[in-house]
């Protein structure tokens, strides 16, 4: 992108990391195999990042416009911009550490078969993990080779980056999905609330708030509001966000929208069950439960009955007609 012309300090940033991959890899594999626990010797794993930095440090210690003349040099002379004197030297002691560190990861992957079936979703999570990491090997293989030949930019160019973001892309989706598979004893809980397990909210405040939701909502109907949200709602229980979003999802199974729009409907329906004679307009029902467009509530009145509000309507004059 060559923001690093507009942003001179951010020059090599990512060099510093060359050799923390493989190791932290590794050590991760371990931990999540064997429950390994890190010992002081294996701070040695981390001597070739030291060495770096101090080859680093003074380049980063220079002022903005120094590394800015640094960096045009180097493109004057035909280089990335972003390329280190030593960049062959690095990208090679780089793709030797990752080599090195995949075959170690490799040997960590028949302790996972023996630990588990090889179905199970976790050894899938790990062998997928270990396959990025192989692939990422080859691009960076290939993104040396063409470097070390002079060849800066194209799509092979940036297949290393590619490869990495990968593997960003897919820790970040496992993060969000199955947060447990960066413990070290795992269990795939199917538990709705897990995400509420280190919450402050204990189950008889729980209670307590789910009981004052209810006289508020059904007692004085705050949900005619139309400008009820969560955080208002938060203040009247007089707790936190966190805990209002916990007690609706526990004790109601829905999320804040869906249950302001069932006491909405529910009192919609309600109004024009009363209205047999069809003296009300459906738009004054619609501002009369809390919503500030006819759209909003047709939606939500047909999600919640399976009816439009006049089929509703309709429908409830005509019970009333065979009644009569």
């Amino acid at each position: 992108t060559n923001y690093q012309f507009e942003f001179p300090h951010s020059y090599l940033i990512s060099t510093a990391f060359s050799f923390l991959y493989g190791p932290l890899l590794y050590f991760y594999f371990k931990r999540t195999v064997s429950n390994y626990r890190f010992k002081p010797v294996d701070a040695l794993h981390l001597i070739p990042t030291a060495v770096l930095l101090v080859y680093l440090i003074p380049v980063y210690l220079l002022s903005g416009s120094e590394k800015l003349e640094l960096m045009l040099a180097r493109t004057m002379e035909g280089l990335n911009p972003s390329n280190s004197a030593y960049l062959i030297a690095i990208v090679s002691l780089k793709l030797t550490s990752l080599v090195v560190y995949g075959w170690l990861i490799r040997r960590e992957i028949p302790h996972v078969r023996n630990r588990r079936s090889a179905e199970s979703r976790q050894d899938i999570w790990e062998q997928n993990v270990y396959r990025i990491h192989v692939a990422y090997i080859c691009c960076y293989a290939l993104y040396g080779f063409l470097i070390i030949n002079g060849i800066t930019s194209g799509l092979f160019y940036h297949a290393q980056v590619v490869s990495m973001s990968l593997m960003v892309a897919y820790v970040g989706y496992f993060a969000g999905l199955k947060p447990e598979v960066f413990g070290s004893r795992l269990a795939f809980q199917t538990n709705l609330f897990t995400k509420y397990r280190k919450s402050g909210l204990t189950p008889s405040l729980s209670l307590e708030l789910r009981d004052r939701l209810v006289q508020l909502m059904e007692g004085e109907k705050r949900f005619r509001e139309n400008d009820l949200n969560l955080d208002r709602l938060s203040e009247l229980l007089e707790t936190t966000r966190h805990n209002t979003s916990q007690v609706i999802n526990e004790h109601f199974d829905l999320s804040f929208h869906e249950l302001l729009n069932h006491y909405r409907i529910q009192e919609a329906k309600y109004l024009l069950a009363s209205d047999a004679n069809q003296n009300l307009h459906i738009i004054d029902v619609v501002y009369e439960v809390g919503y500030n467009n006819k759209v909003s509530f047709n939606k939500a009145f047909k999600k919640e009955t399976g009816l439009t509000p006049s089929a509703y309507q309709n429908q409830i004059q005509q019970a009333s007609v065979n009644r009569a």
